[in-house]
This record gives structure tokens, sequence and C-alpha cells, in this order.
């Protein structure tokens, strides 16, 4: 096997176990160095130091590392320990996360919180760790882990699902600001039968959905051929990419009945022959200007 990551340094936060799990095992296989990053705990009975045996074991190259996430301090530690071990990081998969599923209803403020504090604020304390290492040596990939249930919702996860979706977002600024550099930013949706899924996938489908499946379409967002501002779904061995698009919409001339139009007219607002994928957040703005026959 052509061993596309050889030398490569690369953190997986969440690695104990389930997903983090199935991608530092495909990053070694493919030639990586692998921090198995678990807050659990790496000590000689934890899933974390057994990982790291197991990678050790076939030949790879791995340490463990407890940091939380949700200290910054902690995560700093973690990449100066992993720069100390392999002078670079040029691989960040953030993985870790957790569920709080309660319909918004029943939902505390608290459990909302923790949710976006470990999805979100953890991949944001991770990528920034990381951040000015990579600018300065011209090259990084970081992939953030998304979900169907924030890209198109799902009943009992308004926590997990605003958390996911924010990531999106930060993917999609950090992808341009990091371009020059060549830091490559992009989102992994996976479904995968893993510990915070198997109380939501139906227990028949279990099997398919092994964590492995999907891994190999994150290699695919860190290698030096990889794209930027993806968002690739994978589950069962199927791989495709979601968008946020921008339909071609209408334009209304100053008109008392402008409210009265936008709602009549809202199939047409919708319709979604000829939308775009913007390239950057200014589209919906030269797009308005071009509607309104405003321009150079």
């Amino acid at each position: 096997m052509h061993r596309i990551l050889n030398n490569k340094v690369a953190i997986v936060t969440g690695a104990g176990r389930g997903l983090g799990r199935a991608h530092a095992l495909e990053l070694a296989r493919h030639g990586a160095h692998v921090v198995v990053n678990d807050v659990g705990g790496t000590g000689q009975d934890s899933a974390a130091r057994a990982l790291m045996d197991e990678i050790l074991r076939a030949g790879g190259s791995a340490i463990t590392s407890d940091a939380d996430v949700t200290q910054p301090a902690q995560v700093e530690a973690m990449v100066a320990a992993t720069e100390a071990q392999w002078g670079k990081v040029d691989i960040l998969v953030n993985n870790a996360g957790i569920l709080r599923d309660k319909s918004f209803a029943k939902m505390t403020l608290e459990d909302f919180r923790l949710v976006l504090e470990v999805h979100l604020m953890g991949a944001v304390h991770c990528a920034q760790a990381v951040w000015a290492g990579m600018r300065a040596r011209g090259h990084g990939r970081i992939v953030f882990t998304t979900s169907s249930s924030g890209l198109y919702g799902n009943f009992g996860q308004a926590n997990y699902g605003a958390a996911k979706m924010a990531l999106v977002g930060l993917m999609q600024t950090l992808a341009i600001e990091g371009e020059k550099h060549d830091i490559r930013v992009n989102c992994l949706a996976p479904t995968a039968a893993t510990g915070l899924t198997q109380d939501v996938l139906p227990a028949g489908t279990l099997a398919a959905f092994a964590p492995q499946k999907v891994s190999p379409g994150l290699i695919a967002l860190v290698a030096d051929d990889a794209p930027t501002r993806a968002i690739l779904l994978a589950g069962a061995g199927s791989f495709g990419c979601a968008h946020v698009t921008m339909t071609q919409g209408i334009h209304l001339q100053d008109d008392v009945r402008a409210s009265e139009q936008v709602r009549r007219r809202w199939e047409e607002i919708r319709f979604r022959g000829g939308e775009i994928v913007p390239g950057w957040g200014g589209e919906q703005y030269q797009h308005e200007l071009a509607h309104a026959g405003i321009g150079p």
C-alpha cells in the first residue's frame, strides 16, 4: 500500500473509541505519526493506551494525550508535546464529542452549553493551538466533525445540531483564511455505529455502519491533494458531499406591498434551478447588487 501520509503528524481528539479510534488506525496505516487523545485517561488500562499499543504493534508510531479539549491550556500543552516529539503538527482531526439529547422544551441551558463547549469550543481550542505552526510551515490539514443533525436537523438534538452547524461556519472561514498558507480545512459528516449513536441507529443496521467505513473519507481530507471547504458525507461505505447553496431568487422594487410579494412568490424564491455555491459570504451581497441593477 502507498503510505501517502508518511512522516505526517496527526492529532485525533476523542480517539479512545468509536470513530476516533478508527480514524487513528487509518491514519497510522497510511504512515502518519498519531497522537491518540482521549480525555478518559492514558493509563495502562486506558482505551488510549490500548490503541497506542495496537498501532505500535502494527509497526506504526503513536503517543497518547489525555488533554481535555474544553481546557485551552491542556490543548496547548498537547500540541507542545507533539511538536517536542515530532517537530510539527500536520493534521488535526477534531472528533471529540458528547451527547445530551432531549427535546428543546426539556433541555436545560447547562446541557446546551456543555455540548457547545465540547463540540464547538473544543474544536476552536484545538484549531487555534495548531494554527500558528501550520501558517509558519505553510502546510496544514484540519477536519471538523459535523453531522446530519446540524446540516438537516434531528428531533431532540437542538444543542448538538447547533454545535455541528457552527463547525461548518468555522470551516468556511478558516479555509478562506488558511488558503494562502496551504491550510486546507474541511468537514466530515459521518454516520457510524458508536457509543454516541447506538441508541439512535436501528439495531439491524449497526454492522453496516461500522466506524472504519467512514475513515477512508478522512484520509482524502488530510492528504497533500486534499480539497478545502468540503463537507464530506460518509457512512456504510457511501461518500457524498453537502453544499450550502443560494437560489437565484427574485428582486422587488421598493414597494409597500413587498412583504405581500415575498409571501405570494415564495415558491419562486425557493426554486433551486440555477442555484449556486458561493465562494465567500460577499457573493450574497454581490448577487443582491446585481439583482438591483447596482454596480460598476
